[in-house]
């Protein structure tokens, strides 16, 4: 007689069953903090204001292995919008990091050299406040922003340039090797010394909003709606991830933690079928699994969220209404209300933020 499942399914099922627990479980009600309340409970946990001087920037990114100086972040400034870096002079940082919009480019996968697109449909993630992450990139294989600014440039479907080519052509301009003799004491321009120019010039690109003028005692900076909606990020366990002055960006964790029977409901009369055709609750475009594999991706900065659609590793999410629904189920195990979603997405818009234009001249 033939088996009406196949044992892996019957495992998957009951796993997703004792999963989806928690999501059916009465819902207790969220207690209303005051405004002093949520203040103290948001900087516990370091969701602490930008600095607004330079001064006190430097306390929070500068790099000892890379110390940060006005004259180096001119530098970096300079070459984060000079197109040499690229094989055919048309595309800088700044081609896939638009600073006056989120940081990113808002494209599901990132185009690069010639219109080829990330091989991976990876999107970019926003270089805005990016300096205060603790890895760069999707699966946080760079250490810091100096480390990530060598990345694109390389990349073959990016900007499609070696170290060398980049050093050779840069030398043949004079008054920059006057520059780098300025900031490295050296005329000779090197690939290390071009990254860590741009590192230090993205470690200003930090945004302040209605979100650090709340944290900093303006408890009319943001409306009730935010407030219960940061009260709710809190309570139910976002800021464990998306903590931080960044909102994000200071651990790498497995997505999605959780799974339903739903999920694997079509999987009852497909006994050969293994697994669900996407890990994701979304589709598995580009079939990226994170780092090494494991489902494991950088937690996203939260700042300036509401500006970088669409959503997820490979943007397969448009709205961020959605985005959240699927963190509360598939992170949180516990599926947010329209009407909380709102009040999170109300906060979320607290986190929009400009650059801020530090004395760096």
């Amino acid at each position: 007689m033939k088996k009406l499942f196949h044992p892996v399914t019957i495992t998957l099922l009951t796993v997703a069953l004792i999963a989806s627990l928690p999501f059916v479980l009465p819902k207790r009600s969220i207690k209303k903090m005051g405004d002093e309340a949520l203040r103290e409970a948001a900087l516990s946990h370091n969701m602490s204001p930008v600095p607004e001087t330079y001064e006190a920037l430097l306390k929070v990114v500068d790099n000892p292995e890379n110390p940060m100086s006005r004259k180096k972040v001119a530098l970096g400034k300079a070459l984060f919008f000079d197109t040499r870096l690229s094989r055919d002079k048309t595309l800088n940082c700044a081609s896939c990091h638009h600073l006056t919009e989120g940081g990113d480019d808002n494209l599901p996968t990132a185009i690069g050299f010639h219109g080829r697109a990330n091989p991976f449909h990876l999107n970019s993630p926003t270089v805005l406040n990016a300096a205060l992450a603790k890895a760069q990139f999707w699966n946080g294989r760079a250490k810091d922003v100096e480390e990530q600014a060598g990345g694109p440039v390389q990349a073959p479907f990016e900007m499609n340039m070696t170290p060398k080519e980049v050093e050779e052509r840069l030398n043949r301009d004079h008054a920059l090797q006057e520059m780098f003799q300025k900031v490295f004491g050296s005329r000779e321009i090197t690939f290390e010394h071009v990254r860590k120019a741009i590192g230090a010039y993205e470690r200003t690109l930090l945004t302040r909003g209605a979100y650090d003028r709340f944290l900093e005692g303006d408890n009319n900076a943001i409306s009730e709606a935010a407030k219960r909606g940061m009260t709710l990020f809190i309570v139910k366990g976002c800021k464990g991830c998306h903590t931080g002055m960044s909102v994000g960006g200071q651990s790498i964790q497995k997505f999605p933690l959780r799974h339903y029977f739903s999920d694997f409901a079509g999987m009852i009369f497909k006994p050969d079928l293994h697994i669900k055709e996407s890990p994701f609750p979304f589709e598995n475009k580009g079939g990226f699994l994170g780092k090494d594999n494991t489902l494991r991706f950088r937690v996203p900065i939260l700042r300036n969220i509401t500006k970088t659609a669409p959503y997820f590793h490979n943007g397969s999410v448009e709205k961020l209404e959605e985005a959240v629904r699927i963190m509360s189920k598939y992170q949180i195990g516990q599926e947010f209300t329209k009407e909380q979603i709102s009040d999170v997405v109300a906060f979320l818009k607290t986190l929009e933020g400009d650059v801020v234009e530090y004395d760096i001249k």
